[in-house]
Order: C-alpha cells, then sequence, then structure tokens
C-alpha cells in the first residue's frame, strides 16, 4: 500500500523499536573489530562470532558503560543484576543460530524521552533498554545471494517506547531526538545509511483513548524521512482495510523506499515461537555501585541541558540551536567559536548559513579560532561580508590557511576616497540603466551600482561609502546624463 492520507478515521498507536550500534572497538562477546564499514567482506571474523562449537563469549566491558550512559540520560530504572538469553530462530547472516539477548532480565526498565513535535512538547515512555548482539549483512545480487559477517556480534543497544506516538511526524522528531542524545552521549554515531541506527516500528489504529487495534511491524526504515513515508503508508493501508470491514492481520512488512510501499515479509512470530532460555555460557552480570558512578561521572553534558543554557545564558533561539546540537562536533565548534569574542547570534549564523555548506565528514573547514576572527573582521569592518566568505570558501577548499589569508594585503578595505569614487563612477559608466532608473526616481536601483563597484573592488571597497558616493556623483547637476 502506498502513501496516502492518514488525516482522518481512527488515531494511529505508534511505539518504536531502535537498535543503536554502540560505538566500541571490538564486538559485544568478541575481541574482533567492530569497525567493519570499510573492511573486506568476512575479514573480522573469529569461531566466536562465528559460532564455533566449544566457544565461549566474554562481554564487553565497554559496551556495557555506553548502555548504561543512554539508560541514565532517560532516567530509566537500572537494574543491579541484568542477564543474558538466547532466542533462536534462523537467519542466513547468523551463524550461531541463535542471537545473545536480553529478554527476561535486561539492562533497564522504563524512562522518558522529551522532543519537539508536531503540535509542541511530547514526552514518549520508555518501555526497556536491552543488550544484544547484531547479526550479519545479506548482499543481494541476482540469481544469488551474498553474507558477509563482519557484523555479526557488533554490540547494539535496543531502545523499546511504548505505544504513545500519534502520527508518523511524532515518530519521525522522536527517532531525530533520540539520535541526537545518542550523538551526545558519544555511544553510537546515529549514522543511519550506515545501519548505526536502525528502526522498527509498531502500529495500529485506534478509534479512541489508548485502545490499541491489531498492531502491525514495518522494517527496514534507514532515515527519518523513511519513518515516516513508512507509518503514513501503514496507517492508510489499515484504515482501508477496517473502512471495508476487514481485519487487520499481525503481520511484518519492509519498506520498499524506491516504490513508497510497505511490502508483507512473514505473519508476526509470537515471543514463545522464538524458545527463549537463559544463555548458558554467560552469568548474570552484577553493577557495583563504584562501576555505576564511574558511568555518572563520565557522562557528557545532555543535549537539553546545553540547549537551556545557549537559551538562557545567549537568548539562542530554539531552531538555531536543533541545528546545531544535531551533530555533537557542531555544537563544540559553535561554543569554541563563541569563546573567539563572537557574539553566539553571529556564531550561530555563520555556522549555519556559510560554514555547514562546506562542512565534511572529516569536521570543520577550518578551525574555530580562525572563524572567530574571521566574523569579527566582518563585524569590526576590516573586511566585508562578501570577502568573508570568499575567504572561507578558498580556505575550506583548498590548503590555503585562513589565519594567513586574513593578513594579507589583499583582505585591506579600501577606504580612499578617491579610490572609491573611481569605482563608483566606473559602475555608473558599466549600468547605465540603473543609474537612469535611480535619477528618475527608482532609488532601489542604488543597490545594482553598489553591487557593480563591490564586484570590481573584489569586495574589499566600503560598501557604506560607495553608496554615499554614488549618491553624490548622480543627484549632481553637473553629472552626465546617462
Amino acid at each position: 500500500m502506498s502513501v496516502g492520507n492518514t488525516n482522518k478515521g481512527p488515531v494511529p498507536l505508534i511505539g518504536l523499536e531502535i537498535h543503536a550500534q554502540l560505538s566500541t572497538q571490538s564486538k559485544l562477546f568478541c575481541p574482533c573489530s567492530a569497525d567493519y564499514f570499510s573492511a573486506a567482506p568476512n575479514s573480522l571474523t573469529c569461531p566466536v562470532c562465528l559460532g564455533y562449537p566449544g566457544t565461549l563469549p566474554s562481554l564487553n566491558r565497554r559496551a556495557v558503560e555506553l548502555a548504561l550512559r543512554v539508560a541514565l540520560a532517560l532516567g530509566a530504572d537500572v537494574k543491579p543484576t541484568f542477564a543474558f538469553d538466547r532466542k533462536h530462530y534462523f537467519y542466513p547472516d547468523l551463524p550461531k543460530g541463535y542471537q545473545i539477548t536480553q529478554a527476561r532480565r535486561p539492562l533497564a526498565l522504563g524512562g522518558r524521552l522529551t522532543f519537539h513535535g508536531e503540535h509542541g512538547q511530547r514526552t514518549v515512555n520508555v518501555r526497556e533498554l536491552h543488550l544484544e548482539e547484531d547479526a550479519g549483512k545479506l548482499i543481494h545480487r541476482p540469481g544469488c545471494t551474498l553474507v558477509d559477517l563482519n557484523r555479526a556480534g557488533v554490540a547494539l543497544l535496543e531502545i523499546v517506547t511504548e505505544p504513545e506516538l500519534r502520527s508518523p511526524g511524532e515518530a519521525k522528531e522522536c527517532l531525530r531526538a533520540l539520535r541526537t542524545l545518542l550523538r551526545h552521549l558519544r555511544v553510537s554515531s546515529g549514522d543511519m545509511e550506515k545501519g548505526a541506527l536502525r528502526c522498527d516500528a509498531n502500529v495500529s489504529l485506534s478509534a479512541g483513548g489508548a485502545t490499541l487495534g491489531t498492531k502491525t511491524e514495518i522494517k527496514n526504515m534507514n532515515s527519518t524521512r523513511a519513518v515516516e513515508r513508512a507509518l503514513s503508508a501503514e496507517a492508510a493501508r489499515q484504515r482501508e482495510l477496517l473502512s471495508r470491514g476487514e481485519r487487520v492481520e499481525e503481520e511484518t512488512y519492509g519498506w520498499d523506499e524506491d516504490r513508497g510501499t510497505v511490502v508483507l515479509q512473514r505473519t508476526k512470530q509470537q515471543a514463545a515461537q522464538y524458545r527463549y532460555f537463559p544463555e548458558p555460557d554467560l552469568p548474570p552480570v552484577r553493577l557495583s555501585p563504584e562501576f555505576l558512578q564511574k558511568v555518572k561521572r563520565e557522562m557528557p553534558e545532555l543535549p537539553w541541558v546545553r540547549r537551556e543554557r545557549w537559551r538562557r545564558e545567549w537568548g539562542l533561539g530554539d531552531r538555531e540551536a536543533d541545528s546545531l546540537l544535531s551533530d555533537p562536533e557542531r555544537a563544540e565548534y559553535f561554543e569554541r567559536v563563541v569563546a573567539g569574542g563572537v557574539s553566539p547570534p553571529r556564531a550561530a549564523n555563520w555556522i549555519l548559513t556559510e560554514l555547514l555548506r562546506l562542512w565534511t565528514d572529516g569536521g570543520a573547514p577550518v578551525p574555530a579560532g580562525a572563524m572567530a576572527d574571521l566574523i569579527n573582521a566582518v563585524e569590526t569592518g576590516e573586511i566585508s561580508r562578501t570577502k568573508g566568505k570568499q575567504l572561507l570558501e578558498r580556505a575550506a577548499t583548498t590548503d590555503a590557511d585562513l589565519t594567513q589569508l586574513l593578513s594579507g594585503d589583499e583582505v585591506q578595505k579600501i577606504v580612499d576616497r578617491e579610490t572609491l569614487a573611481k569605482l563608483a563612477q566606473e559602475a555608473i559608466e558599466a549600468k547605465l540603466q540603473a543609474a537612469e532608473d535611480y535619477r528618475s526616481g527608482r532609488t532601489q536601483a542604488l543597490g545594482v551600482l553598489v553591487g557593480q563597484a563591490m564586484k570590481r573592488s573584489h569586495g574589499r571597497a566600503d560598501a557604506a561609502q560607495l553608496a554615499e558616493l554614488l549618491r553624490e556623483l548622480l543627484d549632481s547637476p553637473s553629472s552626465p546624463e546617462a
């Protein structure tokens, strides 16, 4: 069923199951590298993650620390003792034939996440957080399917929300808020395109209140936009079935982004079919008070705490704050620019309008200190904004040093009246129609002449003085007619 109108009829009730790949150096239960994205297929495996008989898993301590950061940030009830279970099912990319996860005694229960929804601030309750190992990857080719097991065994944190989200748009914003949190906690890259953050969703229709209808599950959503589109399509499909008097079956669907359609994968399995039982090779894990205190001490500043500090101390608006907070590297860069003596609103404006388009996967294209010097030079009138933008782009796209560019002769502003008068006269001669328009009373044409003169000076001329000289020349009775 393709995307349709979901604004009529029963209200969707949506719950998310979010799998965040934890930023550990090794996998959850073995020493194999977890940095699989650019590795050769099947090059990061060992007898443990390949499920060889007689091998024993060993829990990754760092994965527990990172998972606890998220639980504490969400205000979840961290359990002093948690345990692992085996979940049995057949996937060709999980060679053991079972997944080590947490079913009966998860890491943490409860918690809540507040986010900006379509109609203001919203809060969704969290059901549980648990650790589990990832499966490998299937690569489908014409006539065959290839298996890459590099990802098998990588540490995942699954965060399960209650079915309290009431629209696909809310689900999208909730996922975005959680991704921002994971990035600021330094627990996951949150990169959905690379599979570091994956989202499944359960959706049912309610005629009113919190009464749930029959739910279906949607998988294979690799962007926040896909989450919104897939949920809209599934809500429309269920609404259409109910309008015809038909039943909604408990099934699992995949999302086809190209066609904008949900695709049936299988009927929903019940928990009993997974045959959970305690993982015999991993004893229950007891968290000491000292370990928990260590995790609390190392917690980075939470994004909503940083947003409130920016609002209170710097008067920054929500829109600018949200754009800066979406990437912790960007947020920290912004604070370093402000520390260089730039007003927070000016720093935010330059970063979001001029620098962001030059930002790469490697981070900011120029040092924060140099960026602060550039903005200050523009604000004090040492150089024009046009020239500042040119220097920034040059530094970002070449090996040129921005600090050295700022101290070069070519950036010094032209304030000499004789030189400016010559530029003004040349602009009039080049734009005769604009000059005539100005003399005819269309004063906005002055901007065309100022722009022409600025172009001739390569952005170095003082725009205010240029405008004044142009008015003098054009308003003078002795000025030659265009």
